[in-house]
């Protein structure tokens, strides 16, 4: 576990920012940044449900960055050290929180790249992945690779 006073988002930026009155306090070994894909938006939003969302011991940071234009952590006063240890066994067993919540959030992904798509886009998209054109005009999963993993793609290119 990670105390604020040793966290830095990279090597490149000063340890404890920001907070002097969270140096105690726990870093949560999740976060996201605006280039956050899926699965670190699930297991953020896992994590925090875990801990009971934002309370007197339980904080959500925003900061802007350098590197990647903002970033999230969520801190935990040291009173939640077990709780966070649930977390952290959690994701040494395996890298997704919640595979309902993962799936879930990654049919919605799709779903809203599809949404936003051109017909000729989904078009092309269904030609590619070897299925006719009338596909196109169903749905994302109908226009899919015989591999059935091309739909990902177009949240994890």
């Amino acid at each position: 576990m990670t105390t604020y006073s040793d966290y830095a988002p990279t090597a490149y930026d000063r340890k404890g920012a920001f907070l002097p009155d969270r140096q105690d306090w726990l870093v949560a070994s999740v976060s996201r940044n605006r280039d956050s894909g899926v699965l670190d938006n699930s297991n953020f939003t896992i994590a925090l449900k875990w801990l009971g969302g934002e309370s007197d011991t339980v904080e959500v940071h925003r900061f802007r960055h350098w590197a990647c234009g903002w970033y999230e952590i969520i801190l935990l006063h040291p009173s939640k050290t077990e709780a966070l240890r649930r977390i952290e066994d959690a994701l040494e067993n395996h890298p997704v929180l919640d595979e309902d919540h993962h799936a879930q959030a990654e049919h919605d992904a799709i779903e809203e790249v599809w949404s936003a798509m051109s017909l000729r886009e989904r078009i092309t998209f269904a030609t590619q992945n070897g299925r006719s054109i009338f596909a196109a005009r169903r749905g994302p999963f109908d226009c899919n690779s015989a591999s059935g993993d091309a739909v990902y793609r177009l949240i994890d290119p």
